[in-house]
Protein backbone atom coordinates (compact mmCIF):
# COMPACT_ATOMS: atom_id res chain seq x y z
CA UNK A 1 0.00 0.00 0.00
CA UNK A 2 2.86 2.37 0.82
CA UNK A 3 4.29 2.10 -2.69
CA UNK A 4 0.93 2.79 -4.32
CA UNK A 5 0.20 5.81 -2.13
CA UNK A 6 3.68 7.22 -2.60
CA UNK A 7 3.35 7.03 -6.38
CA UNK A 8 0.10 8.99 -6.26
CA UNK A 9 1.37 11.60 -3.81
CA UNK A 10 4.57 12.23 -5.75
CA UNK A 11 2.58 14.28 -8.26
CA UNK A 12 0.90 16.18 -5.42
CA UNK A 13 4.36 17.16 -4.12
CA UNK A 14 4.73 19.38 -7.19
CA UNK A 15 2.00 21.59 -5.66
CA UNK A 16 3.95 22.02 -2.41
CA UNK A 17 5.20 25.58 -3.09
CA UNK A 18 1.60 26.86 -3.28
CA UNK A 19 -0.57 24.30 -1.49
CA UNK A 20 1.91 22.56 0.78
CA UNK A 21 0.38 23.43 4.14
CA UNK A 22 -3.18 22.79 2.96
CA UNK A 23 -2.09 19.38 1.64
CA UNK A 24 -0.34 18.57 4.92
CA UNK A 25 -3.49 19.46 6.87
CA UNK A 26 -5.78 17.48 4.57
CA UNK A 27 -3.75 14.30 4.40
CA UNK A 28 -2.97 14.30 8.13
CA UNK A 29 -6.70 14.69 8.84
CA UNK A 30 -7.30 11.64 6.65
CA UNK A 31 -4.47 9.77 8.41
CA UNK A 32 -5.88 10.52 11.85
CA UNK A 33 -9.40 9.42 10.97
CA UNK A 34 -10.57 5.84 10.46
CA UNK A 35 -9.20 5.72 6.90
CA UNK A 36 -5.94 3.70 6.76
CA UNK A 37 -3.26 6.15 5.62
CA UNK A 38 0.38 6.29 6.87
CA UNK A 39 1.56 9.60 8.31
CA UNK A 40 5.11 8.87 7.12
CA UNK A 41 4.25 9.65 3.51
CA UNK A 42 3.13 13.14 4.49
CA UNK A 43 5.34 14.47 7.27
CA UNK A 44 8.69 13.03 6.16
CA UNK A 45 8.43 14.66 2.70
CA UNK A 46 7.21 17.88 4.35
CA UNK A 47 10.39 18.07 6.43
CA UNK A 48 12.50 17.21 3.39
CA UNK A 49 10.91 19.89 1.21
CA UNK A 50 11.05 22.48 3.99
CA UNK A 51 14.80 22.13 4.41
CA UNK A 52 15.36 22.07 0.67
CA UNK A 53 13.60 25.45 0.40
CA UNK A 54 10.79 23.95 -1.67
CA UNK A 55 7.77 24.78 0.51
CA UNK A 56 5.64 27.90 0.49
CA UNK A 57 7.94 30.36 2.26
CA UNK A 58 11.21 28.97 0.83
CA UNK A 59 12.68 29.32 4.30
CA UNK A 60 13.52 26.10 6.21
CA UNK A 61 12.63 26.91 9.81
CA UNK A 62 9.39 28.86 9.22
CA UNK A 63 8.25 26.26 6.70
CA UNK A 64 9.03 23.42 9.11
CA UNK A 65 7.23 25.18 11.97
CA UNK A 66 4.12 25.76 9.84
CA UNK A 67 4.20 22.20 8.51
CA UNK A 68 4.28 20.96 12.12
CA UNK A 69 1.40 23.26 13.06
CA UNK A 70 -0.81 22.31 10.11
CA UNK A 71 0.08 18.64 10.45
CA UNK A 72 -0.92 18.64 14.11
CA UNK A 73 -4.12 20.56 13.40
CA UNK A 74 -4.93 18.02 10.70
CA UNK A 75 -4.29 15.18 13.15
CA UNK A 76 -6.68 16.82 15.60
CA UNK A 77 -9.36 17.24 12.93
CA UNK A 78 -9.21 13.55 12.02
CA UNK A 79 -9.14 12.53 15.68
CA UNK A 80 -12.30 14.57 16.31
CA UNK A 81 -14.05 12.50 13.62
CA UNK A 82 -13.22 9.27 15.46
CA UNK A 83 -14.08 10.82 18.82
CA UNK A 84 -17.47 11.84 17.44
CA UNK A 85 -18.07 8.33 16.04
CA UNK A 86 -17.53 6.84 19.49
CA UNK A 87 -19.51 9.54 21.26
CA UNK A 88 -22.57 9.58 18.97
CA UNK A 89 -22.82 6.12 17.43
CA UNK A 90 -21.86 3.95 20.39
CA UNK A 91 -20.18 0.57 20.74
CA UNK A 92 -22.94 -1.73 19.36
CA UNK A 93 -23.31 0.29 16.15
CA UNK A 94 -19.55 0.49 15.53
CA UNK A 95 -19.06 -3.22 16.12
CA UNK A 96 -21.97 -4.10 13.88
CA UNK A 97 -20.87 -1.85 11.03
CA UNK A 98 -17.09 -1.78 11.58
CA UNK A 99 -16.30 -2.78 8.00
CA UNK A 100 -17.91 0.40 6.66
CA UNK A 101 -15.32 2.38 8.63
CA UNK A 102 -12.34 0.27 7.43
CA UNK A 103 -12.21 -1.29 10.90
CA UNK A 104 -12.52 -4.71 12.47
CA UNK A 105 -14.07 -5.69 15.79
CA UNK A 106 -10.67 -6.98 16.91
CA UNK A 107 -9.00 -3.61 16.34
CA UNK A 108 -11.82 -1.79 18.11
CA UNK A 109 -11.58 -4.13 21.10
CA UNK A 110 -7.80 -3.71 21.25
CA UNK A 111 -8.06 0.10 21.19
CA UNK A 112 -10.74 0.08 23.87
CA UNK A 113 -8.67 -2.28 26.04
CA UNK A 114 -5.66 0.04 25.85
CA UNK A 115 -7.82 3.04 26.73
CA UNK A 116 -9.40 1.26 29.72
CA UNK A 117 -5.97 0.23 31.02
CA UNK A 118 -4.15 3.53 30.65
CA UNK A 119 -6.96 6.07 30.74
CA UNK A 120 -6.69 9.56 29.32
CA UNK A 121 -2.95 9.38 28.79
CA UNK A 122 -3.51 6.57 26.25
CA UNK A 123 -4.53 9.25 23.76
CA UNK A 124 -0.93 10.52 23.99
CA UNK A 125 0.91 7.19 24.12
CA UNK A 126 -1.06 5.59 21.30
CA UNK A 127 -0.20 8.39 18.88
CA UNK A 128 3.28 6.87 18.85
CA UNK A 129 2.11 3.31 18.12
CA UNK A 130 1.34 1.97 14.64
CA UNK A 131 -2.01 0.30 13.89
CA UNK A 132 -3.68 1.72 17.01
CA UNK A 133 -2.60 5.35 16.53
CA UNK A 134 -5.88 6.53 15.04
CA UNK A 135 -8.27 4.11 16.70
CA UNK A 136 -7.74 5.19 20.32
CA UNK A 137 -9.87 8.27 19.65
CA UNK A 138 -12.93 6.03 19.27
CA UNK A 139 -12.87 4.58 22.83
CA UNK A 140 -12.11 8.08 24.09
CA UNK A 141 -15.44 9.11 22.59
CA UNK A 142 -17.16 5.98 23.93
CA UNK A 143 -15.89 6.85 27.43
CA UNK A 144 -17.03 10.47 26.97
CA UNK A 145 -13.57 11.75 27.77
CA UNK A 146 -13.76 15.53 28.34
CA UNK A 147 -13.10 17.26 25.03
CA UNK A 148 -10.50 19.60 26.51
CA UNK A 149 -8.41 16.74 27.88
CA UNK A 150 -8.85 14.77 24.67
CA UNK A 151 -7.64 17.75 22.64
CA UNK A 152 -4.63 18.32 24.91
CA UNK A 153 -3.34 14.74 24.92
CA UNK A 154 -4.09 14.14 21.24
CA UNK A 155 -2.32 17.34 20.18
CA UNK A 156 0.62 16.51 22.43
CA UNK A 157 1.03 13.00 21.04
CA UNK A 158 0.36 13.93 17.41
CA UNK A 159 2.65 16.96 17.64
CA UNK A 160 5.47 14.85 19.06
CA UNK A 161 5.12 12.16 16.38
CA UNK A 162 4.86 14.74 13.59
CA UNK A 163 8.01 16.43 14.91
CA UNK A 164 9.85 13.09 14.78
CA UNK A 165 8.82 12.54 11.15
CA UNK A 166 9.60 16.13 10.17
CA UNK A 167 13.04 15.81 11.74
CA UNK A 168 13.74 12.66 9.75
CA UNK A 169 12.76 14.43 6.55
CA UNK A 170 14.81 17.49 7.50
CA UNK A 171 17.88 15.32 8.16
CA UNK A 172 17.52 13.85 4.67
CA UNK A 173 16.98 17.30 3.19
CA UNK A 174 20.36 18.61 4.35
CA UNK A 175 22.51 18.19 1.27
CA UNK A 176 21.37 14.71 0.28
CA UNK A 177 21.11 13.57 -3.29
CA UNK A 178 17.78 13.78 -5.07
CA UNK A 179 15.46 10.99 -3.97
CA UNK A 180 12.26 9.66 -5.43
CA UNK A 181 9.18 10.08 -3.26
CA UNK A 182 9.17 6.41 -2.29
CA UNK A 183 12.93 6.37 -1.57
CA UNK A 184 12.50 9.42 0.63
CA UNK A 185 9.69 7.85 2.65
CA UNK A 186 11.49 4.51 3.07
CA UNK A 187 14.77 6.17 4.04
CA UNK A 188 12.95 8.42 6.52
CA UNK A 189 11.19 5.42 8.08
CA UNK A 190 14.55 3.67 8.42
CA UNK A 191 15.99 6.75 10.12
CA UNK A 192 13.10 6.91 12.60
CA UNK A 193 13.40 3.19 13.37
CA UNK A 194 17.14 3.56 13.97
CA UNK A 195 16.43 6.17 16.67
CA UNK A 196 13.40 4.42 18.14
CA UNK A 197 15.01 4.00 21.57
CA UNK A 198 15.65 7.73 21.89
CA UNK A 199 12.14 8.57 20.73
CA UNK A 200 10.67 6.22 23.33
CA UNK A 201 12.92 7.71 26.03
CA UNK A 202 11.81 11.26 25.25
CA UNK A 203 8.16 10.20 25.27
CA UNK A 204 8.63 8.42 28.61
CA UNK A 205 10.35 11.48 30.07
CA UNK A 206 7.50 13.72 28.90
CA UNK A 207 4.99 11.39 30.57
CA UNK A 208 7.01 11.36 33.79
CA UNK A 209 7.18 15.16 33.88
CA UNK A 210 3.43 15.39 33.23
CA UNK A 211 2.65 12.85 35.99
CA UNK A 212 4.89 14.69 38.45
CA UNK A 213 3.39 18.07 37.59
CA UNK A 214 -0.11 16.65 37.96
CA UNK A 215 0.71 15.16 41.37
CA UNK A 216 2.22 18.42 42.59
CA UNK A 217 -0.79 20.34 41.29
CA UNK A 218 -3.18 18.05 43.13
CA UNK A 219 -1.28 18.46 46.37
CA UNK A 220 -1.30 22.23 46.09
CA UNK A 221 -4.99 22.38 45.25
CA UNK A 222 -6.08 20.02 48.02
CA UNK A 223 -7.46 21.92 51.03
CA UNK A 224 -5.29 22.03 54.13
CA UNK A 225 -7.16 20.66 57.15
CA UNK A 226 -7.58 23.24 59.90
CA UNK A 227 -5.20 22.80 62.78
CA UNK A 228 -6.91 22.00 66.08
CA UNK A 229 -6.16 24.23 69.08
CA UNK A 230 -5.23 22.21 72.16
CA UNK A 231 -7.61 22.55 75.05
CA UNK A 232 -6.30 24.37 78.11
Amino acid sequence: MLEALASHLESAAALAPHWGFALVFFFMAVESSFIPFPSEIVMIPAGFLAFRGELTLSSPWPDAALALLFGTLGSLAGAYVNYWLGLRLGRPFLHRHARWFFLTEEKLDRAEGVFREYGDVATFVCRLLPAIRQLVSIPAGLARMPLGRFTFFTALGAGFWNLVLLSAGAALGHGTRDLSYLELVLEGKRLVAAHGAWIAAVAAAALAVWALARRVGRRRSSPVPPSSTPQQ
